[in-house]
């Protein structure tokens, strides 16, 4: 069964029994007044016979006539020691009504108390209360019955309306209850469709939520956020098989090149270069320089694939400006001609982060401001310290900058503004993908400043683990 049928059928059988309860507890207390009332009509019946007959030493037709007005239908007898039955009371020309059939012995006290009971009729399906009442020490016992008839019919009313009342009480509470249920149960039904649709691949569904304070609400809540985390995950994964086909088809074609005049060195090799000896000084240096290449991408690329499995880092005190000041002087000594300051606002600035590839970082930085400006463009490397927020690294170049659509594109993996200077200078155009991952790895981000013609400034910003006094 379903959770409505249940809930129905749960509330239908508590109804039912509820209304049953009632109707038993209602035609009891009724019956038991009826008969109680009757019990005292039969016994002040008896009561007042029974004293006129020992006061006149005998009964008073007047009296009987009073009682069977009033009772139409009573019987009234007398029981003799002998066991025979007299019968009285009734009017000239009127049927005598049927006798009780009364036990053997009769339910009467020794010390001459009366005592009630219910009695079929001789021959009749008339039902009577009875009242048995001792007249004297003789065994003479007066009999006063009062028919059921309609006790029974007013009881007999009692149950029909009990029926009918709970008959038409089951079928509106049956009524408002599946109402009630499908108004409560609407949101699960929301439910089942949102879910049917998810299943069907619609991640973008969402449940409706219902009031805070129900069951249903925290479950829509619940199912939204699942949902949301779900749909995350869905889009990460499908981002990074995205990033992957692309990343290997990038891979590939940049490892083509490199292989390809690997492969023509060599064949110009078999053609006869080893005879000559300028052919194959050219042939040799060429192989090397491109497996230099090579060698250098292959590095770009699990550095990158390290980097991309998002692993926790070693973190360590670093301090900013002595990576600045090394990366600095190692630029320097590549071009001596080219003016490369460093700027910084104290005495040390200190991360928590990796010596090494905080070092990469500055490099890369260093080497596309090389390759991208004329060796007069000065370059210039500023590292601060953010009160609160960390520490901020820019390289700010002098040279041409860049578009619009250039700058949206620069961080990502292979793509190079200017391809055929780049690829070269034997860049592999991961430098600034890799400096874009580093700052992520150390829980920062990297952005470009630029605009055509006043030059490019790169700024990371990074986490800071301490920071050191600042020089006046």
């Amino acid at each position: 069964m379903s959770l409505r049928a249940r809930l129905l059928a749960v509330l239908a059988a508590l109804t039912l029994v509820g209304l049953l309860a009632a109707d038993i507890a209602t035609y009891a207390a009724l019956r038991s007044f009826l008969y109680q009332r009757l019990d005292r009509t039969v016994a002040t019946s008896a009561e007042v016979l029974g004293r006129s007959a020992v006061t006149r030493g005998g009964f008073d037709p007047t009296d009987f006539a009073q009682l069977v007005s009033a009772n139409p239908g009573v019987y009234i007898g007398v029981v003799f020691p002998t066991g025979a039955v007299q019968s009285y009371g009734t009017p000239p020309g009127a049927p005598q009504p049927p006798q009780p059939k009364l036990p053997n012995q009769l339910p009467v006290g020794a010390n001459g108390e009366g005592a009630t009971f219910t009695a079929s009729a001789v021959g009749s399906h008339t039902r009577y209360r009875v009242r048995a009442l001792p007249l004297d020490t003789a065994g003479h016992v007066l009999i006063v019955a009062v028919p059921l008839g309609e006790t029974y019919a007013t009881l007999h009313r009692l149950l029909l309306i009990e029926v009918l009342v709970s008959v038409v009480v089951l079928a509106a509470v049956v009524g408002a209850g599946l109402w009630l249920i499908r108004l409560s149960l609407r949101p699960l039904r929301r439910i089942e469709e949102t879910a049917g649709a998810i299943a069907g691949g619609d991640l973008s569904q969402r449940v409706e939520e219902a009031p805070e304070g129900t069951e249903v609400g925290r479950l829509g809540r619940a199912l939204n956020a699942m949902l949301s985390q779900i749909e995350r995950a869905f889009a990460e994964r499908a981002a990074s098989e995205e990033r992957l086909r692309r990343f290997v088809a990038d891979a590939s074609h940049e490892l083509r090149t490199p292989l390809a005049s690997v492969r023509a060195y060599a064949e110009l090799f078999e053609r006869g270069a080893k005879e000559r000896p300028e052919d194959l000084a050219r042939a040799m240096a060429g192989i090397e320089r491109e497996s230099a290449r090579m060698g250098a991408l292959v590095d770009d690329l699990l550095l990158l694939a390290r980097l991309d499995q998002r692993k926790p880092i070693e973190h360590a005190p670093v301090d900013l400006i002595d990576v600045a000041r090394d990366a600095v002087d190692a630029a320097r000594a590549l071009e001596p001609a080219r003016q490369i300051e460093l700027a910084a606002a104290a005495d040390s600035v200190v991360v928590s982060g990796e010596r090494e590839q905080l070092r990469r970082m500055l490099d890369n930085l260093l080497a596309n401001a090389r390759a991208h400006t004329p060796i007069s463009a000065t370059v210039r490397v500023e590292v601060e310290s953010v009160t609160g927020d960390g520490a901020v690294v820019q390289v700010c170049d002098a040279g041409p900058g860049m578009s619009e659509d250039e700058a949206a594109r620069v961080f990502e993996r292979f793509y190079r503004a200017d391809p055929a200077r780049s690829r070269d200078q034997g860049g592999t155009g991961l430098g600034l993908a890799i400096v874009a991952a580093i700052a992520e790895a150390h829980h920062g981000d990297a952005e470009v400043i630029t605009s055509p013609g006043h030059g490019t400034t790169f700024r990371v910003r990074l986490a800071a683990n301490g920071v050191g006094e600042q020089t006046v």
